[in-house]
C-alpha cells in the first residue's frame, strides 16, 4: 500500500511540475504561438514589437523561462505542457535533437531563405546534418581595453605583445590584462589559438592532445601575471574600476563600461606567436527552434513567423535594441548597424570565432576542462598529469552516455 502511495504522489507531482509549464501554451489554436525564451527584456520587446506588425494575424506569446532547458527536458514534446517554439543558444541543440522533440528547419522556410546568412552561424545552428535552429543573432568575446591607460598605438597584435605589456604594466595593484582564464569558455580561445580543441565532433575530448598542452604551457605565462581569483565578478570589478587596463569579455559587459564612463575600445584578438593563429573565442549563437509538434499541427502559422524573421529587418531591431550582432549578413548594410562599434566587432570576431559545440557530450567537458584548469592554473599541479587525469575523466563521463 506505501508503494502504492510513493507511485501516486510521484505521478501527480509530475503532472503538476508539467502543468506549470504550460500555461498559455494551446494547441487547439492553430494561430496562436507560445515561444519559451530566458532573454533580457530589450530582446523580446524587440521581437515582440516586430511580430506584432510583421504578422497580425498570428498571436505569439513570449514566456519566460529561468531553467529552460530543465524545463524542456522535463515536458517533452507535450503539445498540452511544452511550447510550439523557443528560443536559446545553438549548443543544447544535439541534447534535444537526441531526445527527438525538434523539427528539422529548413522544410519550414522558404527557398533560398538562408542565402545571406553568415556561414558561422548555420554551421552552429546545424546537427548531423539537419539544421535545426533557426539563427537570429550571435555573440562572442572580444579583446576590449580602457584607452585612458592602454592607447590605441599600443593594442597588442600579437600574445607576445600582449604578454610584453603584462610585464610593464602590472605591479602595486594594477594589471595589464586580465581574464578568467580558469573557465573553460574563456580558455578554449588559446587552446584553438594552438590548433587544439576540447572536444571534436564526434564526441572525442582533446583531439590534439600536444596542442592542448602548448596552450596551457604558453598561457601559464599570462596567468601568473593576473591575479588568482578570475571569477565574472573580479574580472568585471578590475576593469570597471580601471584597475586592469585590459580583458577579454562579452559584449554584456560593454553597457557596464560605457555606464563606468569608461573610454572603451574594442580590438581584434590578439595572434598567437607561435602558431599565426588568433586567439579564437566561441561564439554562442541565439535563434529560434521549432517543437515536433507544433511543426506537425501548426505548420502554416509556425511557416510565417519563421518567415518573419527572416527579414533583416528583424536583426536590425535587435541590433539597435540590444547590441546584437545579427545573423543575417544584410542587416550589416543598415547605416545605423554599420555605425554601432560593438555589433562590428562581433561580425569581424565571426569570421575567426568558432560555434561552441553542440554535440551532447559537450556538457561533460565544461566541467572536465575548468577541473584541468584549477589543477593547472590554480593548484600548481603539472600540466602532463592533470591533462591525464582530464582525458581519462572525459573518456569516462562520456562512455557512461552511451
Amino acid at each position: 500500500m506505501k508503494r502504492f502511495l510513493s507511485i501516486l504522489l510521484c505521478i501527480c507531482l509530475t503532472l503538476t511540475l508539467v502543468g506549470c509549464g504550460s500555461q498559455g501554451v494551446d494547441s487547439k489554436n492553430a494561430n496562436k504561438l507560445v515561444i519559451w525564451h530566458d532573454k533580457e527584456d530589450a530582446v523580446i520587446d524587440a521581437l515582440q514589437a516586430y511580430l506584432t506588425a510583421a504578422v497580425p494575424d498570428l498571436e505569439i506569446v513570449f514566456e519566460k523561462k529561468t531553467s529552460l532547458t530543465d524545463s524542456l527536458k522535463l515536458v517533452g514534446n507535450d503539445p498540452s505542457a511544452a511550447p510550439d517554439l523557443f528560443i536559446f543558444a545553438h549548443d543544447k541543440i544535439g541534447v534535444f535533437a537526441e531526445m527527438g522533440i525538434l523539427a528539422p528547419i529548413e522544410s519550414l522556410l522558404e527557398e533560398n531563405a538562408l542565402a545571406d546568412y553568415l556561414p558561422m552561424t548555420l554551421d552552429a545552428a546545424t546537427y548531423k546534418d539537419t539544421l535545426y535552429q533557426l539563427p537570429l543573432y550571435f555573440e562572442t568575446l572580444l579583446f576590449m581595453y580602457n584607452r585612458r591607460y592602454m592607447q590605441d598605438e599600443e593594442v597588442p597584435a600579437t600574445t607576445d605583445e600582449l604578454l610584453e605589456y603584462m610585464q610593464n604594466n602590472t605591479g602595486r595593484g594594477r594589471y595589464g590584462f586580465v581574464e578568467q582564464h580558469s573557465t573553460a569558455y574563456y580558455s578554449a580561445a588559446w587552446i584553438h589559438g594552438f590548433g587544439g580543441s576540447i572536444i571534436d565532433e564526434n564526441g572525442v575530448p582533446f583531439p590534439d592532445a600536444q596542442a592542448v598542452k602548448d596552450a596551457l604551457n604558453y598561457h601559464a605565462q599570462f596567468v601568473a601575471l593576473m591575479p588568482g581569483e578570475t571569477e565574472y565578478n573580479t574580472v568585471n570589478t578590475l576593469f570597471l574600476e580601471g584597475k586592469a587596463d585590459a580583458t577579454i569579455g562579452g559584449p554584456w559587459m560593454v553597457p557596464s563600461a560605457r555606464a563606468a564612463e569608461i573610454d572603451l575600445g574594442i580590438a581584434p584578438m590578439p595572434t598567437v606567436d607561435a602558431t599565426g593563429k588568433p586567439l579564437a573565442p566561441y561564439s554562442g549563437v541565439q535563434g529560434i527552434h521549432v517543437l515536433k509538434f507544433a511543426a506537425e499541427q501548426k505548420t502554416e502559422a509556425v511557416k510565417k513567423l519563421l518567415a518573419a524573421l527572416t527579414a533583416p529587418e528583424i536583426g536590425i531591431d535587435l541590433a539597435l535594441a540590444s547590441g546584437c550582432a545579427p545573423a543575417n549578413a544584410l542587416c550589416y548594410d543598415d547605416e545605423r548597424v554599420a555605425n554601432d562599434e560593438l555589433v562590428q566587432a562581433m561580425r569581424a570576431t565571426a569570421e575567426i570565432a568558432i560555434p561552441m559545440p553542440n554535440i551532447p557530450e559537450m556538457d561533460v567537458m565544461w566541467t572536465v576542462v575548468g577541473n584541468l584548469l584549477t589543477d593547472v592554473n590554480l593548484s600548481g599541479k603539472g600540466i602532463d598529469e592533470s591533462f591525464d587525469a582530464a582525458l581519462a575523466q572525459a573518456n569516462q563521463l562520456i562512455d557512461a552516455m552511451k
